[in-house]
């Protein structure tokens, strides 16, 4: 039998409590709010052998895609600044931005696709989606690849 992983996106209400707490955990020591091991453990509730046990193989979703590149898709109206606003808000969250394609708008919409850099994201990748979604004038937001 092959050693071979084998990856799911699973909603983590359907998961058992202990992954959560491991992830818990794992951001605990990631903050520095604890410094060992055994305090991140305990403030998560959990024993450090289902910390070793598990923490090389639960991740968040932004953990798992550290140092990799997203392709985003938007439908923006051509409004002046409509553009930059939205590279503005990338760049603020530490996206860096790695190319940026935009048709000539045809009926007032402009189809854009940008793809970024999404290794030094502050918050990852999701906040950065619901920052970009809640901007006044972004008709539609997709991410259509992440590698």
């Amino acid at each position: 039998m092959k050693n071979s992983s084998e990856f799911y996106v699973v909603d983590k209400r359907v998961l058992p409590d202990i992954f959560a707490k491991v992830i818990e955990a794992k951001e605990l020591l990631a903050t520095g709010e604890v410094t060992s091991v055994a305090d991140a453990a305990a403030k998560a509730g959990i024993s450090r052998s289902a910390y070793y046990k598990y923490r090389d193989f639960i991740f968040k979703l932004e953990e798992s895609t550290r140092g990799k590149t997203a392709i985003i898709a938007f439908s923006l109206p051509d409004e002046a600044g409509l553009l930059s606003t939205v590279l503005n808000v990338m760049a603020k969250s530490g996206a860096n931005i790695l190319t940026i394609n935009q048709t000539i708008p045809i009926n007032k919409i402009a189809n854009v696709t940008i793809s970024l850099s999404t290794e030094n994201l502050e918050e990852g990748l999701s906040s950065l989606i619901e920052k970009l979604e809640a901007l006044t004038g972004v008709k539609q937001l997709k991410i259509i690849a992440r590698e």
